[in-house]
């Protein structure tokens, strides 16, 4: 019988696979459960970009902490998936203790939802784990593709009617657009969901909104005039009273802030604003129109000082989560 003589560098590489199995097998997964990042950019046209402080679009969907979790749902409803698996290393001990706690946090979820394009939020995530630590996202989105044709094309239409040619400004083109938005809706005090008050399609179609209404159509335009934007919300916490609101904020020029400074420089600072077209259009007590320009393109700090004669606190915003707007 011959002998079979196993060379000493295969017996090293041997023990070094059976050592390291582990972190073998998590490399595998990951490697299988990794999608393509180019086909969820081509897949989704209301895809963003853009990342910020509290969340960011990611490569990675092997988590090692709660931001890699963050980041990872965050991308996943980015890019309009219905359904996403990935998996927990055994190095992220709290993995699915994290994940449980995500998934049951409908405050942190609503926070999270507002940094995507309005077309691609969601209702909700039913999150399934399973004891080797794959977890699956089934993700129910808000607006129907037809809604979002519809949407879109009077969005374009309008986008050359009310933004004419002789603004010049970014105050005066978002102004135009707040105005519109505002004299052809009223705020639904009804809440009647079957006319999709809750949506831009309610505001767009049916000209009434409840303030995610307002919201949504505004995030729309805003994005299709090239401005970097989220939505802020309020939510009820520890037992607060405060109802919970959403208004908008996008990234414009220094400046422009001000709709009496005409100047332009290339070297314009770039700031975050706030601006509520649901507080811009209020409820009154004479059922006559109003429109203001109170909440329009406005700091935090302004935002405050309008604030500060009334008790409502829906304005009050987690500053750790909306940190753009810490100025």
């Amino acid at each position: 019988m011959k002998k079979i003589i196993i060379p000493v560098g295969c017996i090293i590489l041997i023990l070094l696979v059976l050592l390291n199995v582990n972190t073998i097998t998590d490399k595998i997964i990951s490697i299988l459960n990794h999608p393509s990042y180019n086909k969820i950019n081509i897949d989704n046209p209301y895809y963003k970009d853009s990342n910020y402080a509290f969340v960011t679009n990611t490569e990675d969907f092997v988590p090692y902490g709660k931001q890699d979790l963050l980041n990872i749902i965050y991308t996943v409803i980015n890019a309009k998936l219905d359904n996403f698996t990935f998996y927990c290393p055994k190095e992220y001990n709290n993995c699915i203790k994290d994940v449980n706690l995500f998934s049951n946090d409908a405050n942190l979820l609503t926070h999270l939802n507002n940094f995507v394009h309005p077309y691609n939020s969601f209702t909700s995530i039913n999150t399934t784990i399973s004891d080797s630590g794959e977890i699956n996202l089934k993700v129910k989105y808000l607006y129907t593709e037809d809604e979002i044709k519809a949407v879109d094309k009077e969005v374009k239409e309008l986008m050359n009617t009310v933004i004419t040619k002789d603004l010049k400004t970014d105050y005066d083109k978002i102004k135009a657009v707040h105005d519109y938005i505002i004299n052809n809706t009223k705020y639904d005090l009804k809440d009647n969901k079957d006319l999709k008050t809750y949506n831009a399609y309610g505001a767009l179609f049916n000209h009434l909104a409840t303030c995610n209404g307002y919201t949504d159509l505004m995030a729309i335009f805003l994005t299709y005039m090239g401005y970097d934007n989220f939505k802020i919300a309020t939510t009820n916490e520890n037992g607060d009273k405060t109802e919970g609101h959403v208004w908008n904020a996008a990234k414009i020029k220094e400046q422009e802030k001000n709709k009496d400074d005409k100047e332009k420089t290339d070297s314009l600072k770039e700031v975050w604003v706030h601006l509520d077209l649901t507080w811009d259009d209020p409820v009154s007590s004479d059922n006559k129109d109003y429109l203001y320009h109170k909440y329009l393109l406005i700091s935090t700090e302004e935002l405050e000082t309008a604030d500060s004669n009334i008790t409502s606190k829906e304005h009050q915003f987690d500053k750790t989560i909306y940190m753009e707007m810490v100025n």
